[in-house]
């Protein structure tokens, strides 16, 4: 076997140039070495130990055609998702499950969870169990977006929480390409302090790692959101919040237990936006108390009422699960879903009214289908609304992937939102088709961190480290949209302008004239 291998290797390297070309020369292989079949993973391994010992040249375009699931690094980042431990939840929402050794609102057969059992929740241990799972199967993720989910972080105790983000860092800092994984975490012994200490030498370390974390994500309530809990999050390198939004209506809000009002989701995004934090709320159609058209108009809202104006969306339709109030409800006769016809139809609506500057990250939650009694069973309902010719502006169906980067111009959209103004500065193609790459950028003259704060910089296309060559990323579009954004703060009369980057991206800003302060890059304007 290994010698088949190695010969689709050598012969790759002049006779592949496209899927068709490699299945061909894996078929004329497998019948000269008489075996069954040559599988991507076996070759993917087989390359990359010829590729550390330098005894092959790197074949980029091989490496893209055994790629599996190749969508998940096309946005430009490895996302790497780790579940915290099961733990109390201060929420009595009746839609959630409540399952025993596993976080509220999470089942024991949810892809995620799983391997997070099988790591036994350790955060070390499931990030570079991530990394390694995502370079067997032909990724690069040295660019790492750090997604914690499992419940209401703010809810955590303090020393968890350090204890949790600084192994995080420390797995992605002790991983080693082509190599095993050996556990080196830290105790949960130490004491705070310890903590905090070994955090920051931890996020030093990591600005020139291989493998670096450019975004972190933390899970929460809008109700748990306060001054101390963003600083906190700050120091943790916290770049983007995902809340728990459902509906902006108290009626239905209270109906569901949920324990929060529209009050307290606009006073959250409000601060979270003061602070920079990119933010993703989590919407759900189909709740107890609501309708398609109410679901319809105030999904509208949220990006017509400055209060709210989400950066990201996850749509999670309300499912019927075993251990939730509402499957009590669904029993007695008390509640019924919407039908898949009206679902899809709902789902159609609002994905033609949502902006340019927002992105949809997902149209389902990953429950498998026979943990659902009633509601949504469709895994693939984005396939379906593309299918149906369904026509959405929102950025992941608009982001470059792999189209090669071509004829663009700068655009820029202004909206207010919570108090301040916020400039979505974006390269598109000419017929503005195709999104190569974005800055948003918020002036606010009451934001604690500057009156000019970069939210995110993203450059679209596949994941590629600097000093290997690319179609999208690395072409300077980073450093032009940046440039613009600085010009807009200095033309609006700001003194300076800060970004809220990412730990593994300090140094991209330190080379632009950035320093650190209050962890936040900072650049004086003139």
């Amino acid at each position: 076997m290994i010698e088949a291998i190695r010969e689709l290797i050598e012969r790759a390297q002049i006779s592949v140039e496209n899927r068709d070309n490699l299945l061909s020369l894996k078929r004329e292989i497998s019948k000269k070495y008489k075996i069954d079949s040559l599988l991507n993973a076996s070759i993917i391994k087989e390359y990359k130990r010829l590729l550390s010992l330098k005894l092959i040249e790197p074949n980029l375009i091989l490496e893209n055609l055994l790629r599996k699931r190749s969508i998940r690094t096309l946005s430009g980042i490895a996302p790497v998702a780790v579940l915290t431990k099961p733990y109390p939840c201060p929420g009595t929402c009746a839609y959630c499950p409540r399952q025993k050794e596993v976080p509220v609102s999470y089942l024991s057969n949810e892809p995620a969870v799983m391997r997070a059992i099988r790591c036994k929740y350790h955060p070390y241990i499931q990030t570079a169990s991530r990394l390694r799972s995502l370079e067997n199967n032909g990724h690069r993720p040295e660019k790492i977006e750090l997604i914690v989910i499992g419940g209401t972080w703010s809810y955590l105790p303090v020393k968890y929480k350090y204890w949790y983000i600084l192994n995080c860092f420390r797995a992605a800092n002790d991983y080693s390409s082509y190599g095993d994984i050996k556990a080196s975490p830290y105790r949960q012994t130490l004491k705070i302090e310890e903590l905090q200490h070994l955090l920051l030498l931890e996020q030093k370390k990591n600005e020139k790692a291989r493998y670096r974390i450019i975004g972190l994500t933390l899970e929460t309530r809008p109700d748990y959101i306060n001054v101390e809990e963003v600083e906190e999050m700050r120091l943790l390198g916290c770049t983007r919040v995902e809340m728990g939004i459902q509906i902006i209506d108290d009626r239905v809000l209270t109906l569901n237990k949920r324990g929060h009002g529209v009050k307290e989701i606009a006073e959250a995004t409000a601060l979270l936006k003061k602070y920079g934090f990119k933010i993703t709320y989590h919407i759900m159609p189909a709740l107890p108390g609501s309708n398609p058209k109410l679901d319809f108009q105030l999904f509208s809202g949220l990006f017509k009422d400055e209060r709210f104006q989400p950066d990201q969306i996850k749509f999670y339709p309300t499912v019927v699960t075993e251990g939730s109030l509402l499957y009590k409800w669904h029993k007695q006769g008390k509640y019924k879903p919407y039908s898949d016809k009206v679902l899809q139809n709902l789902i159609v609506k609002c994905k033609a009214i949502v902006p340019e500057y927002v992105r949809i990250i997902r149209l389902i939650r990953d429950i498998p289908s026979e943990s659902i009694i009633a509601g949504n069973k469709i895994t693939n309902l984005r396939q379906i609304m593309k299918q149906k010719g369904v026509h959405c502006r929102c950025i992941r169906c608009r982001e470059a992937k792999d189209t090669p980067v071509s004829a663009y111009s700068v655009n820029i959209q202004k909206y207010q939102a919570a108090g301040g103004w916020e400039y979505f500065i974006s390269a598109d193609s000419l017929d503005k088709s195709i999104l190569f790459g974005f800055c948003r950028l918020r002036l606010d003259k009451d934001s604690p961190v500057a009156p000019a704060i970069i939210r995110e910089l993203h450059v679209y296309g596949e994941l590629t480290p600097s000093g290997i060559g690319a179609k999208v990323q690395h072409r300077g579009l980073g450093k032009e949209l940046l440039a613009k954004a600085e010009q807009l703060a200095l033309d609006n009369g700001a003194d300076r302008i800060a970004v809220i980057s990412g730990v593994g991206v300090r140094d991209y800003y330190r080379r632009r004239g950035y320093r650190l302060g209050k962890t936040y890059m900072i650049k004086g304007l003139s």
